[in-house]
Formats: C-alpha cells, structure tokens, sequence
C-alpha cells in the first residue's frame, strides 16, 4: 500500500503535526459549513425568483460549476505552495461570490447572479479540499476515519445553517436588502473568516511536510520517471519506500503536475479510477434531487412556510450526508473501499425511489433526502480514500483536483438538468433518472481487477 509515512522513525514528529491539522481543519470546516449551507439552502428559490423555475436548476448548478472549475487553479497553487494558500484562495473566492449574490439579487441583474454562484462553489471547492488535506500524514489504517472526520464536522453547522437562513433573511430586512440576499450576506462572512483561520493557523503545512518526509525516505537512485506509476505495491519488497515516496518528477510534484499528468496517473490505476467515479456518481445523483427539492416543496406549501420547512427537510438531508460520515470511514477502513462504494449506491437507489413515489407527504419526502445523504456520505468517504491511497504523494494534489473537477461537472450538469426535467416531466421522473445514473457504477465497483495492475486498494 502507498504512504508517505512507511518510515516507522517519523511517526513521533508526524503524529502532532497530525493532531493539529485535524483540530484546525475540523474548526474551519464547521464555519465553512455554515457559509456554503445557508446559501445552498435558499439558491434555487432565489435564482427561481429572478430568472424563473426553469432557470433555477442553471444558476443553482453555477455554484457545482464554479467549485468545479477552481479546483484546477487551487490545485495548482497547491502543487507549488502547499495545502494552505489553496484553501485560503477557495475560501475567499466564495466569500465573494456571496457578496456579489447580495447585489444581484438587490438590482435583480441574472449574469451577475450567475458570477456570483460560480465564485460562490470556492467554499464548496475548500470543504472538498479539506478533507484531502487531512490524509496527507494520515496512517494507513486510519485514512477513512480521519478522512471522514472531516466530512463529518461540517455536520456541527451544516445541520442548523438551512434553518439559520429565515433568520438571516428577517434581520437583514431591516438593512434594505431584498428577500432571500441575507442568508448569502451571512454566508459571505462565514467564508471569509474561515480563509482567515486557515492562514493564520495551517502551519506546518501537512502537504509540505508529507513531501519532505517521503524525500527523507527515497533511495539514492531514483527509478525512471514511470516508475511510480507502474510499480505494483505487492511487488515491493518489505522494507522498501513506497512507490510515492521515491523522488521522481511525479513524486516531487511542484510546477507542471497538471489535470493532463493526473488523468495518466488515473488511467494507469483501476482503484484511482473507481474512487474518481464513485466521488462523481454519488455526487451527480445526490445534486439532481437535492436542488430542486426546495421547489418541489414550495409547489404544496404556502410562502410562509416554505422557508421553515425547506430548512427542516435539507437538514435531514445533511445530517445523512455528514452526521454518520464517521461511521462510513470506519467501515471503509475495516470492510474495504469497494464494499462500501456499493453500499452506499444501494443506499442512493432507495433515497431516489421513497423520493420520487414520495407525493405531498413531507415526512416521506424528508426519510429520501435522509438516504441520498447516506448513498452520498459512503461514496464519497470511500470513493475519496481509494483515490487518495492510489496515488503518488508529489501528483496526489492534481488528482484530487481531477476528481473534484470531474465531481463538480457531473452535478453541474445534473443540476442543469434537474430544472428543465422538474418542469417538463415533475420530481418523480427526475428522481428516476437519478436511480438510472446509479447503475453503472455497480458494475464498475464489481469488475475485478487485472492481475499485476497498480491498484493500491488494500
């Protein structure tokens, strides 16, 4: 298996470095929870408002787009600089896309709206990053708990923050803004103190640290530059450094490890493969019932109301997303990535049929989002360490960003998509298609995996 910590001599240096990190990130990920909740939360009612139903699911996708899209760029930052100016980058780009969401919605101006989701999808972009950042000096056996520690304390203010929402919206009333601009004011502020946090606090730097201490351990020949790539784990010998701790030019990283270097990287691997399309998949079907939730809500409940129930309903939602992604990291860790990859597209294939035959009943409505978070909590935890643990430690960044591209397109697209098929054919055909998108990644998990292929699954 690959580690950028196979030297047993670094574990005391390494493990309160660790320690820390988790502590800083799990902070910042609770404030950024909050910031990216509380906007995702009034979105689509909000894009629906200014550019209609139709239009809604476009601007909503904006959001997927633009933190799709600045994965390439944070990536890159942390190829050359580390893990820490690349999230402070994420963070503020969010934080301004929220302010410029304020002003849209204040002059009702639609290309303005839509720069401002797509620099909005930044805070998005640092939570997905973060939990990359938390596996850097990660043991092994302990990669999907501390992976999905993270995922899991966005919980803490993701849960509360669709209901912190109606009261954003009541108290910047009284400043002048439109219905539906405070919970983004707010979210713009959340993002913005967490960029802070992360500069001032994120040092040493975990991806820094986790290149030195694989350089420490290389030979004193470096293999040609193919090597890390084509070396199966299993044909190591024990005792040797890892195939990503060998300084090559894949290993070292730095400049010019790009999505082109990443995607030769991901094909030459089946595990990296699969933990790219199970992070996508489950994406893709989650963000297709997910945004067009709130307006399947407001279609049989009253303007008053709708606000306090959307908020109910998406925090069930993200209380299965988050609140059991610790359990998903401990069956990851002791039951194998691929087992619960298929658990939880199991999971998703329930949540899109209770969703879709759910009608106008509210409680059965909300035990769907329940499971879609649950389907997308499994991929994702699982889905990410595979990928992680696939890879060299010098390209490992420009492949997460690779798969945060590639996660960010599939739910744009979903997203897209959802409004147009919402008002040509309703939630339940939309639910449907959901499912369908599913299936292939059954197959994809269960496909066996070539004899001597570098697959560093277990």
């Amino acid at each position: 298996m690959a580690t950028d910590l196979a030297a047993p001599q670094t574990a005391p240096d390494v493990a309160p470095i660790q320690r820390r990190t988790l502590r800083l990130l799990f902070v910042t990920q609770i404030v950024g929870g909050i910031g990216v909740t509380v906007g995702v939360a009034v979105g689509a009612l909000l894009a629906a408002d200014i550019a209609g139903t139709a239009v809604a699911g476009l601007v909503t996708s904006a959001a997927v787009v633009g933190g799709a899209l600045l994965a390439v760029p944070v990536t890159r930052i942390m190829n050359g600089h580390g893990r820490r100016p690349g999230l402070v980058v994420a963070y503020l780009a969010g934080a301004v896309g929220g302010g410029l969401v304020v002003l849209a919605a204040a002059t009702r101006w639609v290309p303005l709206l839509f720069l401002g989701m797509l620099l909005f999808g930044g805070g998005s972009a640092a939570s997905l990053q973060a939990r990359y950042t938390a596996v850097d000096l990660a043991e092994p056996a302990r990669r999907g708990r501390q992976l999905s520690l993270i995922v899991w304390a966005t919980t803490i203010g993701a849960v509360a923050a669709p209901n912190f929402a109606s009261i954003a919206d009541r108290t910047t009333s009284g400043w002048g803004l439109p219905t539906l601009a405070g919970p983004f004011a707010f979210s713009a502020v959340a993002l913005g103190l967490a960029a802070v946090v992360i500069l001032a606090l994120l040092r040493p730097d975990p991806l820094l640290t986790a290149r030195r201490l694989a350089a420490a351990v290389a030979p004193p020949a470096a293999p040609p530059p193919d090597a890390a790539v084509a070396v199966a784990p299993d044909a190591v010998p024990a005792g040797t450094p890892p195939p990503d701790a060998v300084a090559t030019p894949a290993s070292t990283g730095r400049r010019g490890a790009g999505m082109r270097a990443a995607w030769s990287v991901v094909r030459a691997r089946p595990a990296a493969r699969l933990g790219i399309a199970a992070v996508a998949v489950g994406h893709l079907v989650m963000v297709a019932v997910m945004v067009m939730t709130p307006v399947r809500l407001h279609e049989w409940h009253a303007d008053a109301d709708v606000l306090r129930v959307v908020g109910l309903v998406l925090s069930l939602h993200i209380a299965g997303m988050y609140a059991l992604a610790p359990v998903a990291g401990w069956l990851t860790d002791r039951f194998g990535r691929r087992a619960v990859i298929l658990g939880g597209v199991g999971l998703l294939l329930v949540a899109c049929a209770v969703a879709g035959t759910a009608g106008h009943h509210t409680t059965r409505l909300s035990i769907g989002l329940f499971l879609l978070g649950l389907g997308w909590s499994g991929t994702m935890v699982a889905g990410s360490t595979l990928l992680s643990e696939s890879v060299p430690v010098g390209i490992r960044p420009s492949v997460q960003g690779l798969s945060d591209l590639t996660m960010g397109l599939a739910g744009a697209g979903a997203g897209a998509l959802s409004g147009f098929v919402m008002e040509v054919a309703g939630y339940p055909v939309l639910a449907l298609l959901a499912a369908l998108a599913a299936v292939p990644l059954v197959a994809l998990a269960l496909r066996p995996v070539p004899a001597g292929a570098p697959d560093e699954e277990e």
